[in-house]
């Protein structure tokens, strides 16, 4: 805490900085969990302020509601014409919204759901929807699909993109399948989007705070309107409450930004830096033989529970998780690993980590010089 021009005080958390190397400052701490939340972009912040000046409602009928209605469908068409849609754009507050509103009113009487998808999914089906098994994979088992789908019209949930191993689901088979059926498919594409193309899909879930968008918004897209009830209120009667304008305004200038989609090379090299670094010292790649986007990697260091290396990882400053954001609080199993098979041994020892566009290499090599370092512990502990 500088004092005048020349001098400064030093308050005790400073000195203990100075003493102890091992406590960092969040300058010097490296950010490994992008798939959980991303740093809001600066596009989207300035798009994030300009829309907090069109504080009028965008429901209301005066000059000052129109213009924030123009604002706010501008933006809605920027989305939609950054992530390639042509068809309608409900705006919800994040993916786990709109997969609830795309779960509870498709016009089809059941529900299939992977059993690797996100927490968001599972409780959004509820307790009788049907689960389709995936392989060791993670890649849900086709012809299991095809047994369900057998049984009558359905909404299919599955994600494009898992959000603990990084596992690219085969969505082109997967919606042919489901549309000869007779059903809808509902992807969850809150990693996917910003990132890869959307898959071909009746409905598809994204978030803004995935790819560099504020927290608090996201959109359902939908590709008949008619293939879902209405509720009444704003959105053109499919969402109850005022639009957040400036949120949107974040959202779009997100994607128009590009950010992840141009450092998607960049970041396939690093991952693939760490992925071979990481199994030439006798660690595990989660579903490595599987297709998985750039961004997300699941690894297992056996023998050092998940909870161990995330203490070591943070005290030594790399923000990393043991899977998704919305339940590694828990002490209980992954249901993704679970799903998967993959042995309790194993899967108790896995961290997810996570990349964004502004990981460097040097990001990298310290994160592995670190992963070195717990794994070496642990052998001299044993």
């Amino acid at each position: 805490m500088r004092v005048g021009s020349g001098s400064y005080i030093e308050t005790a958390s400073q000195l203990a900085i100075g003493r102890n190397p091992r406590i960092l400052t969040a300058r010097t701490r490296i950010y490994l969990d992008h798939a959980a939340t991303t740093p809001v972009l600066m596009p989207a912040q300035a798009a994030v302020a300009d829309g907090l000046a069109r504080w009028a409602n965008p429901s209301s009928p005066h000059a000052e509601g129109r213009a924030a209605r123009a604002a706010l469908e501008e933006a809605r068409g920027a989305i939609a014409e950054a992530l390639g849609w042509r068809h309608d754009v409900i705006l919800t507050s994040g993916a786990s919204e709109a997969i609830a509103i795309a779960a509870a009113r498709a016009k089809v009487p059941r529900r299939l759901v992977g059993a690797t998808e996100h927490d968001a999914v599972a409780a959004a089906v509820g307790g009788n929807a049907t689960i389709l098994p995936v392989d060791s994979g993670g890649l849900i088992d086709l012809e299991a699909l095809d047994e369900a789908l057998a049984a009558g019209p359905a909404l299919v949930a599955v994600q494009q993109v898992n959000n603990e191993t990084g596992v690219i689901q085969p969505l082109a088979e997967i919606f042919e399948r489901v549309r000869a059926a007779g059903s809808l498919l509902l992807a969850d594409c809150a990693q996917g989007a910003g990132k890869l193309p959307l898959p071909e899909s009746d409905f598809i879930a994204v978030s803004a705070h995935k790819l560099g968008g504020p927290p608090g918004i996201g959109a359902l897209l939908v590709k008949d309107i008619a293939t879902l009830e209405p509720s009444g209120g704003q959105e053109r009667g499919y969402r109850r409450g005022t639009e957040n304008l400036p949120a949107t305004k974040g959202f779009a200038a997100a994607l128009q930004s590009r950010a992840f989609a141009e450092a998607m090379p960049k970041l396939t090299r690093l991952r693939s830096m760490v992925e071979e670094t990481i199994v030439q010292e006798g660690g595990i790649v989660v579903a490595g033989s599987s297709e998985r986007i750039a961004t997300i990697g699941g690894y297992a260091m056996p023998g050092v529970a998940s909870a161990s290396q995330l203490v070591q990882l943070d005290l030594a400053g790399f923000a990393v998780s043991a899977g998704s954001a919305c339940s590694s609080g828990s002490l209980k199993p992954s249901r993704v690993l679970e799903a998967m098979a993959l042995p309790q041994e194993i899967a108790g020892c896995v961290v997810r980590v996570s990349f964004g566009p502004e990981t460097s290499e040097e990001e990298v090599e310290r994160f592995l010089g670190e992963w070195r370092r717990i794994k070496s512990r642990a052998k001299a502990a044993a």
